[in-house]
């Protein structure tokens, strides 16, 4: 019997680097099932996209305020799921935060001050998942205000990694990774037959990691300051805004959530870095299935109750 082999492929997929990897039985076997999970990304990718005026959210943005836009069960099903994680997290993942006013922030060596709160809180006074009007028995989406905007950017590539996964498996590949610019999603194990591992970031060393987990049949989604971050004052500011006040938070690092669903851990992983350290794991630890490590400005390191890390 032919021992089976690895076959990996990179690529640029909803704007960010996707990788896959299978283990197959056969390089043509490998490569046929890879191009079917991309099928399915670009498919993904050209329904949620706010980069062409025809998607269906391009669609329900357009009309906000207008009129309900008819959309697909796959999109009402994902916002219906969107909406139950903002009601979980009190907003802090939050559907429409599209309609933010983005001219306030720029995140680059010029933003040497915040802006004064009046004017932040302006700028997210669009965003409100209640807005949003789903109407399962047509089939359509409508936001209440003019100039809302929803965006599947805190969801969709989680989302994305689930469905290649599943297209992959019904292929007959027992074991891969989907790679969703670092929202990933892992089944089987390697070749060799040991578990799929993945290494968390150290936050201020992104080459290299502070610890390595197990992660066969799981998913990670990691989220954080240590990419994009202004410092004023002596004080680090996250890109990652705060939806209900418009500025900017501060006080974590890094989050990453483990748990079965690439969707939920990219979906959690922003709104623990918003709620902060003491608030975000009480949360996680209500979640089944669901695990967190969180790193804080001063490098502190705190898991959610189900994980130890070494």
């Amino acid at each position: 019997m032919a021992k089976p082999v690895s076959v990996n492929r990179m690529l640029k997929l909803m704007g960010n680097r996707f990788e896959f990897t299978v283990i197959a039985e056969h390089e043509q076997e490998g490569n046929v099932a890879i191009d079917a999970a991309i099928d399915e990304v670009r498919r993904i990718e050209y329904l949620l996209t706010t980069f062409s005026d025809l998607s269906q959210t391009s669609l329900i943005n357009e009309h906000a305020g207008l009129s309900p836009v008819k959309v697909d069960e796959e999109v009402i099903n994902l916002l219906e799921r969107s909406i139950r994680i903002s009601e979980i997290t009190d907003g802090a993942f939050d559907i429409t935060y599209g309609s933010i006013d983005k001219r306030l922030w720029n995140f680059d060596q010029n933003m040497t001050s915040l802006p004064d709160e009046a004017t932040a809180l302006k700028s997210v006074g669009l965003i409100d998942y209640r807005n949003v009007v789903l109407n399962r028995d047509k089939s359509t989406v409508f936001l209440k205000s003019k100039g809302m905007r929803i965006g599947f950017g805190g969801i969709g590539k989680g989302y994305a990694a689930d469905r290649a996964k599943l297209v992959l498996q019904k292929l007959g590949i027992k074991s891969g990774i989907v790679n969703a610019a670092g929202d990933l999603i892992t089944w089987g194990t390697q070749a060799s037959g040991h578990p799929w591992t993945v290494g968390i970031a150290d936050p201020e060393q992104t080459n290299r990691p502070f610890s390595a987990l197990k992660i066969s049949d799981m998913a990670i989604a990691t989220s954080g300051s240590y990419e994009k971050f202004v410092t004023i004052n002596g004080k680090r500011y996250s890109h990652t805004i705060d939806p209900k006040t418009g500025l900017p938070v501060s006080g974590v690092k890094s989050v990453s959530i483990i748990c079965p669903s690439a969707e939920l851990a990219d979906a959690l992983a922003t709104p623990v870095v918003v709620m902060g350290v003491k608030i975000g794991l009480e949360l996680i630890n209500q979640i089944k299935q669901v695990a967190c490590i969180v790193i804080d400005d001063n490098d502190r390191v705190f898991t959610s109750n189900n994980i130890n890390v070494i």
